[in-house]
């Protein structure tokens, strides 16, 4: 099966969305009952209202903009979090009364055209993974883990079988073991063999007939494809365990990869992150879980359904982990996500994931040619979405740590890479340009990396110097925080920001 292609506008977008997104009509909005109806005890005495201008307050917000940085404003390399460019029309979409008002309460004969869109939607990540089923409870990635774990410890004990331990290798993300952790389980961590993927012989060491199951992100945090997962995969299976995929590492395989073929039992897709709606400030985030056949009815409550008339939400799951949020999602998640899918079509996202990997296969290879960067695992391997370098050789030779280049980026406007992560690579620098990134931007990233590990360090470890907030004592920070409403309360104006060295 393929994704219908659709070439999409501004223009026509409402065209073909209406339709599926019920128009809601309040004729007669709630009204807010007077102050006196209001008990006694849930009144408020007093209000602490700033006495201020609407000059003072218009020039607070701004200035608060001016010093925030967005993917709108630069290349954000956030290695492992696809930080990449959103299309202004799904935040439109997402804004119209029809999306911001419906309410989940709602009787479900009206709002069939949300149904239809969160079934359309399943059916189209269906496409995507190979996987049977889909639930869009989960609220982002590692609340998707969260969930596939305690699926896969209900199946077990469902059969009987005491297994209490979950096999992840130590490139992970560190939600996986904290997600594996909260749903009963004990870590086993595997190491990476030298050219970064997966140690074979110590994770057949380590399976057991205690092993519930492993937790594989492919292309794995190193950037590197694991290619032996299908056998990885059979290892688990024989041993009587299930196989869960971290998607957060999906976009290097957009519409290439069968996860069924690859063994995987249990998925979550970020799709704040993969399919294009925000991932900063924290969210909202949607960390779709899916499922081969036989896990379908572990899956939490409700799911959407097709009739044949009409959708609906399936309750009567007789295995389900029960819920694991109030509702069904984040719905204008999925209204974003869904519009990119349409929009891009099957071609386009063969090439989303054929041009991410392309942007960072070429900044890999002009990266690791500067003085101080070098791979630590896999250095002549092809890397996919995202790659690691190591500033190790800077910090023995010149007391640069990757801490230091990072804010240095900042003084030349562009956003910090992941550093110190994977923790298996030493100062580690993460990068991810994603398939939204240009030839130029990139060359102009690896330029200003250039130059700065030949600066002085001093210079470095100072930075960074035309931020609003200069180079912070990390510990003293932490010790005594400067909060907004304690600074407002002590009669500071709250425009200003202390630089703390």
């Amino acid at each position: 099966m393929r994704i219908e292609y659709r070439q999409s506008r501004w223009r026509n977008a409402r065209e073909f969305l209406e339709p599926l997104i019920f128009e809601l009509k309040d004729e007669k909005p709630t009204e807010i009952p007077p102050i006196e109806e209001l008990p006694e005890n849930v009144r408020r005495k007093h209000i602490s209202i700033p006495n201020l201008s609407e000059p003072e307050v218009v020039r607070h917000y701004v200035r608060l903009s001016k010093m925030n940085y967005g993917i709108d404003d630069g290349p954000y390399w956030l290695g492992s979090c696809t930080m990449k460019y959103n299309p202004k029309v799904c935040e439109v979409v997402a804004s119209w009364d029809e999306v911001k008002w419906v309410h989940p309460d709602q009787p479900i004969d009206t709002v069939q055209g949300c149904l239809k869109l969160m079934y359309e939607l399943s059916n189209l990540l269906r496409m995507i993974t190979d996987l049977d089923k889909f639930s869009f409870q989960p609220m982002a990635g590692a609340h998707g883990e969260y969930t596939g774990c305690l699926i896969i410890r209900k199946y077990h004990e469902d059969r009987g079988e005491e297994r209490d331990e979950i096999i992840i290798p130590d490139s992970a993300h560190g939600t996986n073991f904290a997600s594996a952790a909260m749903a009963g389980f004990k870590v086993i961590r595997i190491p990476a063999y030298k050219d970064g993927t997966i140690d074979i012989e110590a994770l057949e060491s380590a399976i057991s007939d205690k092993t519930a199951g492993m937790m594989v992100t492919n292309p794995n945090t190193l950037g590197i494809y694991e290619d032996k997962l299908d056998v990885i995969s059979n290892m688990i299976h024989e041993a009587g365990g299930l196989m869960y995929y971290d998607g957060a590492n999906f976009n290097a395989l957009i519409g290439r990869v069968s996860l069924k073929k690859m063994g995987i039992d249990i998925a979550h897709l970020n799709l704040h992150k993969t399919f294009a709606t925000p991932h900063g400030a924290g969210g909202p985030g949607a960390g779709a879980i899916g499922v081969v056949e036989k896990l379908y009815e572990y899956l939490p409550v409700p799911v959407v359904e097709y009739d044949g008339k009409k959708y609906y939400l399936r309750y009567d799951l007789p295995r389900t982990v029960g819920k694991v949020s109030g509702y069904y999602g984040n719905f204008s998640v999925l209204v974003k996500a869904y519009l990119y899918l349409i929009m891009l079509g099957w071609e386009g996202l063969e090439a989303v994931s054929g041009i991410s990997v392309l942007n960072s296969n070429y900044a890999y290879v002009k990266a690791s040619k500067i003085e101080g960067l070098k791979p630590e695992y896999g250095e002549n391997k092809i890397r996919k979405h995202e790659f690691v370098l190591s500033s190790a050789e800077l910090f023995r030779k010149k007391g640069i740590r990757a801490g230091d280049i990072a804010k240095r980026l900042m003084d030349y406007g562009y956003h910090p890479p992941t550093i110190y992560f994977p923790p298996i690579v030493k100062e580690a620098l993460m990068f991810e340009p994603t398939e939204t990134e240009s030839k130029s931007e990139i060359d102009g990233y690896i330029e200003a990396l250039k130059r700065i590990v030949n600066e002085d360090p001093e210079i470095l470890k100072n930075a960074p110097y035309n931020t609003a907030i200069g180079r912070l004592d990390e510990v003293r920070a932490v010790k005594d925080m400067i909060l907004s409403w304690k600074m407002m309360k002590e009669g500071s104006s709250p425009g200003r920001i202390r630089n703390r060295r």
